[in-house]
């Protein structure tokens, strides 16, 4: 018996192979995102998951961002069938992901800080509580979206340092009609923010580049983690690029909120192997 775990969140998807014995082998697609793509698009990047895994497949569990919705879970299910007609596929929401990870059976917080964000309140077997996350365009603070979104605002408002300024205009030469036509006339804009939490973690010593993080994460913690009534009694865990590569300001953070972080880690897709082996 093959099972398929799958991670989707809005850049990359990370899968993983279960086979009978055990054994582990794992696969890389762009993110799937289906309240931003087309069903096009989302098969394109299936059938570069079966380029990689052609075998048959007897279950799969799939776990994506922009699958909280009985629609979209249903598009993707229906999608995956094409490519994988033998399997039992069951979907989920990436937030139950960052939780079983996280969390595994035992109550606490679990949040995902990535491309984007979320957070739910889990009691060891369900979600049972969560704060409306409201996607990139609205909310995500402290992701990878809304710290793009923040710093390239200051840039082109002239808020940000001068000499960042200056180092900024010389690696991307992106003049402001440049910067509005992929906002607003090219696909998946909340990528192309994310993109440049590269660009914020390069240059992090920075005291406006640690204060641009610093505010981001004080921001989730109070609209978020803060307002789940235990959020003092269990642990609170974090997934996600932005949580791990920025886990000392976001512990520093969390510390002065008075709150305790036990886990950071880039992505739940090992703890997700290990809670379905």
């Amino acid at each position: 018996m093959k099972i398929l775990i799958a991670d989707s969140g809005f850049t990359k998807t990370d899968w993983r192979v279960i086979d009978e014995n055990g054994d582990i082998a794992q696969a890389k697609t762009e993110g799937i995102n289906p309240y931003y793509q087309s069903e096009e698009e989302i098969l394109r990047e299936i059938q570069n998951l079966h380029n990689q895994v052609p075998e048959k497949i007897d279950s799969i569990y799939y776990y994506g961002t922009g699958c909280s919705s009985a629609h979209n879970r249903d598009k993707i299910s229906n999608l995956l069938k094409r490519y994988y007609p033998h399997a039992k596929i069951d979907v989920n929401h990436d937030l139950l992901a960052a939780a079983r990870s996280l969390c595994g059976d035992q109550p606490g917080i679990a949040c995902i800080i990535g491309t984007g964000t979320n957070s739910c309140n889990y009691d060891g077997h369900t979600i049972v509580e969560n704060i409306p996350s409201l996607g990139w365009a609205v909310a995500d603070e402290g992701g990878g979206t809304y710290l793009g979104k923040t710093m390239l605002t200051d840039y082109y408002r002239e808020d940000m340092p001068q000499h960042l300024r200056e180092i900024f205009k010389a690696e991307f030469e992106l003049t402001k009609d440049g910067f509005l036509n992929k906002m607003y006339q090219e696909p998946m804009p909340g990528r192309f923010l994310a993109s440049f939490a590269k660009f914020i973690g390069k240059h992090i010593s920075d005291p406006y580049m640690y204060q641009l993080v610093a505010n981001g994460f004080h921001i989730f913690l109070s609209k978020n983690v803060l307002k789940y009534k235990n959020c003092q009694t269990v642990p609170i865990h974090f997934t996600g690029s932005v949580a791990y590569f920025f886990g000392d300001i976001l512990r520093t953070v969390a510390q002065e909120k008075g709150l305790h972080i036990k886990h950071i880690t880039q992505q739940p897709i090992a703890g997700l192997t290990l809670f379905h082996q």
